[in-house]
């Protein structure tokens, strides 16, 4: 027996040796615009879509478990494997149209601290709006985090943020929702095929828990990690438990928004996270708004670091620059000083007046809805390659399951990118 024992605190061992890429890269794509989506889901109708998070997290963690194997498998991160694959060109198209997405979406997660600060600290501090203080010192931490630390230091700040995500459990179960309902509804689907609302907030779901950013900054994280295919079978326990806790969060906006807003006062329109923090304070008290500005500024921090991240492995990688958190600025001057240009752009364009960030995240939305199925397509392609898979190529089983998954995420992907043009041309 005692052998048993010592095998299992070994696989304990491991697996906490590698956790931190899916984990982090998961809990990044709950950011303020997707907090925003499912306060939005809950506010609107309740627990009715809960059900979707099943076929979310098993999309998500098909796509994410791709991405990771062909990390431990080749040592090199997505862009680079698609620039060798299929040529500059189309590498050039996806990493353009990956810099105009993440840009869009790195000012909406700066809105997000900037909305979170507001609730947080009301009033002014000194005579200025706590957004004005916060927003600069949030993005000079977050510069000097990735400028002076290393990959393990830079892990554990990301991983220790993943945390304030349970301040959304813990609002949840504090508000006491009818949990019959709630497991009904969780497990038993109901579709509204007449109610446009409900479709356009039902793909919108799926649409802001896959996207393109996530894959090349989780794939870059497994080869920066060091995680290679001896190891792989705890990196991809790893990235499913990832895909399960983002989630699990998920599921607890929604039932908080639901369980105030919805089944007390009825529908109400939520147009962003900080909105349903608002709308929760005299429902709920001071108590469960709280918690929910926390972990949007949580969220949002995480999120508002991860992006920029994500966005200069991808280009670096792409065409052939040197990258990684461990070198020096003299070593990989593109890497750094691409993400400092974008932490600059994302915080300095949010203090801007008058700038209407909901049409920002309706862009990003459009340029995720033209990127993704191309980069879906490069991963499943890529994956196939037994010239660079070896074994490690998928099965067939796991194809057709693949395949499947892709196909629904991309139509629905087009479907949310069309709803998405019809909205802007009406601004």
């Amino acid at each position: 027996m005692k052998p048993v024992k010592n095998g299992k605190l070994r696989n304990i061992m491991l697996f906490l040796s590698v956790l931190g890429p899916g984990l982090i890269t998961a809990n990044a794509d709950n950011d303020a615009g997707g907090i925003a989506t499912y306060a939005q889901v809950g506010a609107a109708y309740g627990y009715k879509l809960l059900w979707s998070l099943i076929l979310i997290t098993i999309s998500l963690g098909i796509v994410q478990e791709m991405c990771s194997r062909m990390g431990a498998v080749t040592g090199k991160g997505l862009s680079d494997l698609i620039r060798e694959q299929f040529g500059v060109k189309l590498t050039l198209f996806a990493m353009v149209t990956l810099l105009i997405a993440n840009i869009t979406n790195i000012i909406a997660d700066f809105a997000g601290i900037a909305a979170s600060a507001d609730l947080l600290l009301p009033g002014n501090i000194m005579g200025i709006p706590a957004k004005f203080i916060v927003v600069p010192l949030v993005a000079f931490f977050l510069w000097m985090l990735i400028i002076k630390g290393n990959y393990k230091q830079v892990e554990k700040a990301f991983l220790l943020l993943t945390l304030v995500f349970i301040s959304y459990v813990i609002s949840g179960v504090a508000l006491k929702p009818d949990w019959g309902l709630i497991l009904k509804s969780t497990f038993v689907p109901t579709f509204d095929f007449k109610d446009s609302k409900f479709i356009l907030l039902f793909i919108g779901t799926i649409g802001t828990t896959i996207t393109p950013w996530m894959q090349f900054f989780l794939q870059s994280s497994v080869v920066d990690k060091g995680i290679n295919i001896k190891n792989y079978k705890y990196e991809k326990a790893e990235v499913l438990f990832g895909a399960f806790i983002t989630d699990f969060i998920s599921f607890f906006i929604i039932v908080s928004t639901a369980a105030v807003i919805y089944y007390r006062v009825g529908p109400r329109e939520i147009q962003t996270a900080g909105d349903a923090a608002i709308a929760l304070k005299p429902l709920a008290g001071n108590y469960a708004s709280l918690l929910f500005a926390v972990g949007l500024f949580g969220a949002s921090v995480l999120a508002a670091s991860v992006l920029p991240l994500s966005t200069s492995y991808a280009i670096c990688e792409a065409f052939g620059w040197e990258s990684g958190i461990d070198k020096k600025w003299n070593e990989a001057p593109v890497f750094f000083g691409l993400y400092t240009a974008l932490i600059a752009a994302g915080a300095g364009i949010v203090l801007l007046p008058k700038i209407n960030l909901i049409k920002i995240m309706l862009i990003s939305q459009e340029v995720n809805g033209i990127l993704l199925p191309v980069i879906l397509v490069y991963m499943l392609k890529l994956i196939n390659n037994k010239e660079l898979m070896g074994e490690y190529v998928n099965s067939k089983g796991y194809n057709i399951v693949a395949w499947t998954t892709v196909i629904f995420v991309i139509a629905l992907t087009l479907l949310l990118l069309f709803v998405s043009i019809r909205q802007l041309l009406k601004w």
